[in-house]
């Protein structure tokens, strides 16, 4: 359980900057230039993340269980990751609607990711892992819709076929993950 805590601390530490520190953030941004301190950002958020994998791996191979979740949350939680995959898609499509909508659909859909993982999953690990991804996607989402807002950010209006395109894409790697690589990952078939 070590590993996990401590990756999780990393990345999601890593992920807070701008939360906690945002004027530190932007100064260091300054005197590293911004390409190193992409580069730093990123290897501290790979490190926490190869750290969050391994250690689930270790904790699932010695379980211990808080709950038994009943056998149908798990097509529950198959359900509710299709939304989460939409939000995650619609951050990567220009000029959607649900992005000028949420303004940050991928924290949105990080926030819908745990919840449904929590409904299906009742052992220690999977508690601190999508209980702390829930926590830091929260804090995270209100963090940057309150910077959106004192800086007066707008979010241009989009339009119908960008959404078409942000459910068409998200739907897509849905499927080809709940259907494949969820197994294949982590070991475990969705439904």
């Amino acid at each position: 359980m070590t590993y996990l805590v401590l990756g999780l601390l990393l990345f999601l530490g890593t992920h807070s900057i701008r939360i906690v520190a945002d004027g530190w953030r932007t100064a260091q941004v300054s005197r590293l230039g911004e390409n190193r301190w992409k580069g730093l950002y990123s290897l501290a958020s790979a490190l926490g993340l190869g750290l969050i994998v391994w250690g689930y791996g270790l904790a699932r191979a010695e379980p211990v269980a808080l709950w038994a979740p009943p056998a149908w949350t798990r097509h529950l939680a198959a359900l509710l990751t299709l939304p989460a995959f939409i939000l995650i898609a619609a951050a990567y499509v220009p000029g959607s609607r649900i992005k000028a909508a949420l303004g940050h659909p991928m924290v949105a859909g990080v926030k819908v990711w745990p919840v449904a993982h929590l409904l299906s999953n009742g052992n220690l690990a999977d508690v601190l892992l999508f209980g702390a991804f829930l926590a830091w996607a929260v804090v995270d989402f209100s963090s940057a819709r309150r910077r959106d807002r004192a800086a007066g950010v707008v979010y241009r209006p989009g339009n119908a076929a960008r959404d078409g395109l942000a459910v068409a894409a998200g739907t897509g790697v849905w499927a080809l993950f709940a259907g494949f690589l969820h197994l294949w990952l982590i070991g475990v078939r969705p439904y």
